[in-house]
């Protein structure tokens, strides 16, 4: 069954929030507004079928929470409430509309709804790109890529502690908004996400209808299996534009480390550009967490450096590696990346005076334990093939505020970095 983009749109950004109820034409936020403890009223248009795939999805989740390990249990519940539950009511949400027949979203009217649904919150902060051009021989238009560790809902609410947080700024039916904003406002051709644990309720369906394809790999024992209600497992997601890019490989990676097969995972995808012909592999991984496990973080970097090589041919495509990857530059697993023979240099060092230095934060939070400012996510490059263009900014001290992130101005304790690369002048054995 199809349902037009409008319909489909705005049931996806109210899905959370039945019973609300509309909004006049959609504005702008007051700059002065002070966050509101309650949920805002939901726009009525774009943001309307997914109340129905979310209360499928949220009864589902129920059934996982007790479920605790097996990711076959999990997908098996996961199938069986849909089929039960959400088919005999709403049986378009099992069945993917063709995609020739789906009318795009317009981007512009989808900000502005989840500009309506966030207007009581402080605005956005403004974020400038760098130009980091050494010339302007490109003849094509540049390749923007995202990166971003959105938080998982499950984490961000159940388990991740962020005490100078309001709650109410954690609430789904407003972060999502967030989190759509940050994209649509960069408008990247390539998306790269770590912690999604809502991909097939609200960004695969949204995204595809603004022109994305999107490929997720969730982490075979995510920690949010453990959250009550939670909303499935976590894991990377990779969303390309299918009118720039031609898909020619994918691999979903389950990562090792000392030949143990972990809970870390990566996509790594070919992709041809329509306009130049030239072809490049994008990845994006999400390495494990916490103080101590440096040995590990560092097998795991190993891992994916030998399937990335395997993958290009040894490094004959250039490549562009997006990651979370819980390492300070000081740590082995960086030291891997930027000495690998694929000869990959860090985009956001380019930043620097020096052009040497990584930034001094990527995230900036506050939990239980204390004070926790790190730089932990990078977008690597191949910079025998690959030009950066330009590079976004990062938010200042003074723009992220005394209580760190997340907030009611950012949806994730983790900054966006966004970079616009273009090819370098073909190389001899280069594809």
């Amino acid at each position: 069954m199809f349902q037009s983009p409008r319909r489909l749109c705005s049931a996806l950004l109210q899905r959370d929030a039945p019973g609300l109820r509309r909004l006049p034409a959609p504005r702008l936020r007051r700059l002065s507004s002070p966050p509101a403890a309650a949920p805002g009223p939901a726009s009525p248009r774009l943001l309307a079928a997914a109340s129905a795939a979310s209360g499928a999805v949220r009864s589902c989740s129920r059934t996982v929470c007790s479920m605790g390990t097996g990711t076959s249990r999990l997908y098996s519940a996961l199938a069986k409430t849909l089929n039960n539950s959400a088919a005999s009511q709403h049986p378009e949400y099992l069945v993917s509309p063709d995609p020739e027949h789906l009318e795009p979203i317009d981007p512009k009217e989808l900000l502005e709804e989840c500009r309506a649904v966030l207007h009581t919150r402080p605005p956005r902060y403004q974020r400038d790109f760098v130009d980091l051009r050494t010339d302007c021989s490109s003849t094509h238009p540049p390749i923007r890529v995202m990166q971003w560790n959105i938080l998982a809902q499950a984490l961000g609410e159940g388990k991740d502690n962020f005490v100078q947080c309001p709650v109410e700024a954690l609430k789904w039916e407003e972060r999502k908004c967030l989190i759509l904003e940050e994209i649509l406002a960069y408008q990247p051709d390539i998306l790269c996400l770590q912690e999604v644990d809502h991909y097939f309720d609200t960004f695969q369906p949204l995204l595809s209808r603004l022109g994305y394809q999107g490929t997720f790999f969730p982490k075979p024992w995510s920690p949010c299996l453990d959250v009550e209600h939670n909303n499935g497992p976590d894991g990377c997601a990779l969303f390309f534009l299918q009118n720039r890019f031609k898909l020619i490989n994918s691999a979903n990676i389950r990562l090792t480390a000392m030949t143990l097969k972990t809970n870390q995972v990566a996509i790594a995808q070919t992709l041809e550009c329509k306009e130049s012909g030239r072809q490049f592999c994008i990845a994006v991984t999400h390495l494990k967490a916490r103080t101590g496990w440096e040995r590990f973080r560092s097998a795991q970097g190993c891992d994916l450096l030998q399937n990335l090589q395997n993958i290009t041919q040894g490094a004959k495509i250039p490549l562009i590696v997006c990651g979370d990857f819980n390492a300070e530059p000081t740590e082995e697993v960086y030291k891997h990346f930027a000495s690998s023979s694929l000869n990959l240099n860090s985009a956001y060092k380019l930043l620097s005076a020096d052009g040497q230095s990584e930034p001094p934060y990527t995230t900036w939070k506050i939990r239980t334990s204390g004070e926790c400012r790190h730089t932990l996510d990078y977008i690597w490059y191949s910079k025998h093939a690959l030009n950066v263009r330009s590079a976004l900014d990062l938010l200042t001290e003074e723009q992220i505020g005394p209580n760190r992130l997340p907030s009611f101005n950012y949806p994730s304790d983790h900054l966006s970095l966004v970079c616009d690369f273009s090819f370098t002048e073909e190389p001899d054995g280069l594809l």
